[in-house]
């Protein structure tokens, strides 16, 4: 098997620079699905549980394209087919994802809607991103891989920066940040749409620098007993990881702890400094359950208001104001004999007229108020511009982590052992983490993302870098997607986990205290940093620890 011949920097730069269109798309995703499904009406004890679709998604389409690409072999290349599928689709829906609740839906079908662009985005996404990661493994050295897969750090952080701090510089030219209740603001919508016309261009430079290596030329270089005349014999996934190398499993180990850390990263920083950094205001969100006198179990939710026939009762900015079925402290009271009561969807109030406006509206007759179970919880008031502003914000602090992820890339190969500095990196960005979950001011917050930064580079540079120095078959496709698993298993424990350790953190009556989350991703995170120091490299080009 022949050695892989050295690079030039442009050409190392070209097999990963589509990644630069990719991270827009994805960042857009990070920074803004839990913005947007708190926009529509969701309960912040259930933010984690809509991250569950991304990560699952990934565990099932990554080691899909992974192992299928091994196979593939086109006029248009190996791994490139997957991109242009991948990209295709995300364009489409990053135009539909931030318009889910412009289409005049109830709170629940307008969520169902949001998960599933949300569904497809992440789909497409991944399918876009494999094929610059296996680029690297199919046509780079084990000597330059480390500069390899730190240009791709860096054009991924790049397109980070893009990405999140479209929704600021929209607000700042003029784009509107606020919007009625349910609807996405007009600087997330349109950081969507240019962010996809990004990612079309990328695709495009990059079918057009990237020349895959045809099936006789790759088998030169890679070998592999499954390589014949350009087609592969069937590959057996779970064979493959039981003769995975050690490597494969501790690295795994640590990717779990980190990628746990950053679900939760995702899932709660809008909460969190909105709440801490902004004194957004809290509004009361009230389900109802209620039986008719038609004997049926009607169940409503309503985001700001629930109003009887008769107008006695309101719920408006966090403050029960006392009627036939709720006293001012907010309790549920039950009274004798049928009452009239209007369910709504949605509730919007002018505050200037006192006018109550109701959408999606059921009007029922109770058979029995005292039946009725009403849960109530404090939110924070998604329509006010404290809440957008530090939607904005969070933008801005995802880019400052980008920023130093960049400079910490830069780093990182400056460092004699890499197992050090990977642990480095882990600890740095676990204090990061705590220390989000306390400041309360916006600028200081610019050193904790700085250190979580640290820790996404390492993230980003030295997983993959120790893996594919391990890997020495044919299957380093199917092995890469695998791998991937490493990274959606957490999230998807994470996400499973977040709401029910919120809920044991406080209680409905009281704002849900998100940055305790921060606090969790935290210690999540220097769990991983000690866990780097059981990871056993077999690489030759680099001093060990």
């Amino acid at each position: 098997m022949k050695t892989k011949p050295d690079l030039g920097f442009w050409k190392l730069w070209n097999l990963s620079f589509g990644f630069f269109g990719v991270q827009i798309a994805y960042a857009l995703q990070s920074a803004n699905v839990s913005r947007i499904f708190a926009t529509l009406g969701a309960d912040p004890h259930d933010l984690s549980y809509f991250w569950i679709l991304p990560p699952l998604m990934g565990l099932i389409v990554q080691p899909i394209v992974g192992t299928a690409s091994d196979k593939t072999w086109t006029r248009f290349g190996r791994r490139l087919p997957y991109l242009i599928i991948g990209a295709t689709v995300a364009v489409a829906v990053m135009c539909l994802l931030p318009n889910a609740g412009s289409f005049g839906l109830a709170v629940s079908s307008a969520i169902i809607l949001g998960l599933i662009a949300l569904m497809l985005l992440d789909t497409s996404i991944n399918m876009a991103m494999q094929p610059f990661k296996m680029l690297v493994g199919d046509m780079v050295n084990e000597k330059q891989k480390g500069l390899a897969y730190s240009i791709q750090s860096f054009l991924c952080n790049a397109g980070s920066i893009v990405g999140y701090v479209f929704p600021f510089l929209l607000t700042w030219i003029g784009f509107k940040n606020t919007a009625a209740a349910g609807v996405i603001p007009q600087t997330v919508v349109f950081s969507f749409y240019f962010g996809a016309a990004i990612l079309l261009m990328c695709v495009f430079y990059s079918l057009a620098k990237i020349k895959e290596w045809p099936p006789h030329v790759y088998a030169e270089y890679n070998g592999g007993p499954d390589v014949i005349d350009g087609k592969q014999e069937k590959t057996n996934l779970l064979k493959l990881l039981v003769k995975a190398p050690k490597t494969f499993w501790t690295v795994g180990l640590v990717q779990f702890f980190c990628w746990f850390a950053f679900l939760f990263m995702w899932t709660y920083t809008n909460g969190t400094i909105a709440r801490n950094a902004f004194d957004c205001p809290e509004t009361t969100a009230i389900r109802a359950i209620c039986q008719t006198e038609n004997n049926e179990t009607v169940a409503s939710y309503s985001a700001k208001f629930i109003l009887t026939a008769d107008s006695q009762l309101v719920v408006s900015g966090g403050k029960a104001v006392e009627g036939p079925l709720v006293t001012s402290d907010g309790q549920i009271r039950p009274v004798e004999g049928p009452v009239d009561l209007i369910l709504a969807d949605i509730c919007t109030h002018d505050p200037n007229s006192g006018e109550l406006f109701l959408d999606g509206t059921t009007r029922v007759t109770l058979a029995d108020p005292a039946t009725a179970r009403f849960a109530t919880s404090v939110v924070l008031d998604t329509e006010s511009q404290q809440y957008n502003d530090a939607g904005n914000w969070v933008g801005i602090l995802f880019a400052v982590q980008a920023i130093g992820s960049v400079i910490w890339a830069v780093v990182l190969p400056m460092f004699r052992s890499r197992r050090f500095s990977y642990f480095l990196s882990l600890l740095l960005g676990a204090v990061g983490f705590i220390s989000a979950g306390l400041l309360t001011n916006q600028y200081l917050l610019f050193v904790s993302f700085l250190l979580i930064g640290c820790a996404w580079a390492a993230m980003l540079a030295w997983p993959f870098t120790i893996l594919t120095n391990s890997l020495k078959s044919g299957n380093i496709g199917a092995y890469l997607g695998l791998f991937n698993c490493s990274i959606c298993l957490p999230q998807i424990a994470g996400a499973l986990l977040g709401g029910w350790i919120l809920s044991m953190l406080g209680s409905p009556d009281k704002l849900a205290p998100q940055y305790l989350m921060m606090i969790i991703a935290g210690i999540s995170l220097f769990l991983g940093s000690l866990a780097v120091f059981i990871i056993k490299e077999s690489d030759t080009h680099h001093t060990r620890a």
